[in-house]
């Protein structure tokens, strides 16, 4: 087989780095593992769906929290979720919470172990009227950015994170990634970038439903907690953030029971340079981020590929047609901390002596399920991860039923679901 070269390719937010490379052989699936099984012996799953209680339309990334725990775990893009809850905690209240809509808590008495449903009722009430002045844009965003240090987590932290990356060639997933990871949060304030440990991961790839190249993720679970926009502004929103972007105040909205602003940005006329565009959620009391969608402008491709690419092999031209990302935070005992985050690219990857092209879709998402104050306490001892790490060449294959034990996860969307099965088939 012909080898046209390697291509790594810089991207999500210039934290990551998405890696083509030649293959010389064939593979298939090596392994696979029985999904969401384990030992029930000392926890109860919950299963259901997230939905609107007019439309019935599925709820993507609803958050769900254990009342009186740290506890917690997001619906998929939908709607669907799955929860295990220690029994000592099994008389506890379960909120539920969507951008937009009235909070709902439902005892864990009332649900069963499977096909739940929920159903959430929008806000239909006005929230005030909103001045839509720039200047008030602008002092709106000064204000979000000087109150970091009252509004984020000021310890250390030791976070609980599942993490999930998939790579697709049009409908065919090529790769597969899991873990449980510790991420050990340092201060919001402070300039010590987060880490990452790896207490378990699995993964599937396969190698068959490629042509030329392989295609890997670079940089794996920090790509999400670099999302984390409050962690580090400046890697969206740089000290000349206002010379960079617009800023405008759209109707408000209502999340956790808070009134909350929608700010609008995107990069001025005048700026070439592929930036990104999209909405920041604040909440009006405290001036916090609670959420914020972006993308990031990708009109410009040329210039839009040279921000994930270092190298590429001859006779390719690769650059991203969409680039989505999203982060959730969470208050507790009145700060609020990192949750969720996710991120969406899809590559074009056109050669010159081909008459087809060829589409990527690289998906990476990281939910919080669990968290504590770091102590002075011992840790386990884990695999601490590089910032550049390839998830699919570190975690292991394995095919014991119980893998997750305890571990809350992301139910898997209906393709990653038929992906698997084709998988253990094959097996």
């Amino acid at each position: 087989m012909k080898n046209p070269g390697q291509l790594n390719i810089k991207g999500l937010l210039g934290c990551s780095t998405l890696v083509l490379i030649a293959i010389l052989s064939l593979n298939i699936f090596s392994s696979a593992a029985a999904y969401g099984q384990s030992d029930t012996s000392s926890f109860t799953q919950y299963k259901g769906i997230i939905a609107d209680s007019k439309s019935k339309k599925e709820l993507a990334f609803a958050t769900l929290s254990v009342l009186g725990t740290n506890i917690a775990g997001v619906s998929n893009s939908e709607g669907e979720f799955s929860l295990k809850v220690p029994k000592q905690n099994s008389n506890a209240d379960l909120m539920i919470s969507f951008l937009g809509y009235k909070n709902r808590v439902i005892s864990l008495k009332e649900l069963k172990p499977e096909n739940n449903q929920i159903l959430l009722e929008s806000f239909n009430i006005a929230l005030g009227e909103v001045v839509v002045s720039t200047n008030d844009a602008e002092k709106l965003f000064n204000q979000v950015i000087s109150r970091i240090e009252q509004n984020y987590s000021n310890d250390h932290s030791l976070m609980t994170g599942f993490y999930r990356e998939t790579i697709r060639k049009r409908r065919n997933y090529l790769s597969l990634s899991e873990s449980v990871v510790e991420i050990q949060k340092q201060p919001y304030m402070s300039n010590v970038d987060d880490f990452i440990e790896l207490f378990k991961g699995r993964k599937n790839t396969d190698y068959t439903k490629l042509d030329t190249l392989t295609f890997k993720l670079q940089g794996g679970p920090y790509t999400t907690v670099f999302l984390d926009i409050m962690k580090y502004p400046g890697l969206i929103f740089t000290d000349d953030a206002l010379k960079i972007y617009d800023f405008s105040l759209e109707s408000n909205t209502q999340i956790d029971d808070r009134k909350v602003y929608v700010l609008a940005f995107k990069q001025k006329p005048a700026i070439t340079a592929p930036m990104y565009y999209g909405k920041l959620f604040i909440d009006t009391e405290s001036m916090a981020i609670i959420s914020a969608a972006f993308n990031l402008n990708v009109e410009d491709k040329k210039a839009a590929g040279l921000l994930f690419t270092q190298k590429k092999p001859a006779g390719a031209e690769v650059y991203p047609t969409e680039a989505s990302y999203q982060i959730n935070y969470r208050e507790q005992n009145g700060k609020w901390i990192f949750a969720y985050s996710r991120g969406d690219i899809t590559f074009l990857v056109d050669w010159d002596k081909k008459l087809f092209n060829t589409t990527y879709e690289t998906s990476v998402e990281m939910a919080v399920t669990d968290w504590r104050k770091k102590t002075n306490d011992p840790q386990k001892v884990t695999q601490k991860l590089r910032q550049n790490v390839i998830m699919m060449d570190k975690v292991s294959n394995f095919a014991d039923p119980e893998f997750w034990g305890e571990y809350n996860i992301i139910e898997p969307e209906k393709s990653i679901e038929t992906a698997i099965k084709k998988i253990q088939r094959k097996m």
